[in-house]
């Protein structure tokens, strides 16, 4: 009868993790206990980005480590790809009925958490933005208007046709500009390669076209913001974000001079100790 039980028992839990992944577009794994933080990584990146920052915040925190629909193994969905994510976030902390949870994202993932915690009646209680911003768009390109970007485009036709010798080589240029840490570029050009193509073409359109920089304003829980300097020099950065973040009116900044874009790559003691500094005031 107890083997019977623990069958039964095994059965359930193994058909809780299939629905989850199934009803949401994203797969989470959770790890620890105590209150909930939400760990979302950056675009095309799966959860093992937050593997080692998980190993320490486990032992106090109940970690759900998010990878999004399209990047990893998860499968990818229909556009509109970015809005259906938050959805998912949405009905997730609601249906796993998860208390004050606070947010943790890096890059995409930073500015969804701002994107989450600007609506009425959101349940979050805390965002820590690692190397993110709320209009990305607005800094990449000249003349930014939100309404002009498209999925039909003419780069995202040249984006899509791109073969995969090129696209290889666009992703190897690309990582040796996000870490300075040698090996961990060879692990990022593998998410960027490893990601669906569709996904990587039209979610970031849905990335570039979001401009939060009037609707943070809404925003009525503490903001923290680890920044990076490299390549463009701590002057030059905290102008950009105070131009971007101008309109948010609780927020703290640090910048880790000397990292680029994977803060928790390229300085992980000081990435570690900020992050809790940040996670305790």
């Amino acid at each position: 009868m107890k083997t019977i039980r623990r069958i039964l028992m095994l059965s359930i839990l193994l058909a809780t993790f299939y629905s989850t992944a199934q009803d949401y577009p994203f797969e989470v794994t959770v790890k620890g206990e105590g209150q909930p933080i939400l760990l979302f990584p950056g675009f095309t990146c799966t959860g093992e980005v937050w593997e080692a920052t998980v190993v320490e915040l486990s032992k106090n925190y109940q970690c759900h480590i998010f990878t999004f629909a399209g990047f990893g193994e998860v499968p990818a969905i229909d556009k509109p790809w970015l809005s259906k994510i938050k959805e998912g976030i949405e009905g997730y902390v609601k249906n796993q009925n998860l208390k004050s949870p606070i947010v943790l994202g890096h890059s995409l993932g930073g500015t969804l958490g701002l994107w989450l915690a600007t609506e009425k009646g959101h349940f979050f209680s805390k965002i820590i933005v690692v190397d993110a911003l709320p209009a990305a768009g607005a800094l990449m390109i000249p003349n930014f208007d939100s309404e002009a970007l498209a999925y039909e485009s003419p780069w995202n036709k040249q984006m899509l046709a791109m073969d995969t010798k090129a696209f290889e080589a666009m992703a190897q240029q690309m990582a040796s500009g996000m870490t300075l840490n040698k090996e961990k570029q060879e692990l990022v050009k593998r998410w960027m390669l490893q990601a669906d193509r569709e996904t990587y073409v039209y979610g970031y359109t849905d990335l570039l076209k979001l401009d939060l920089r009037q609707d943070i304003a809404k925003i009525d829980i503490p903001v923290s913001i680890l920044a990076a300097t490299h390549p463009y020099g701590l002057e030059m950065v905290k102008n950009t974000y105070a131009t971007q973040y101008a309109n948010l009116g609780n927020y703290k900044i640090e910048f880790a001079e000397g990292a680029a874009h994977f803060i928790m790559y390229d300085n992980p003691s000081w990435f570690q100790e900020k992050l809790f500094h940040s996670l305790e005031n």
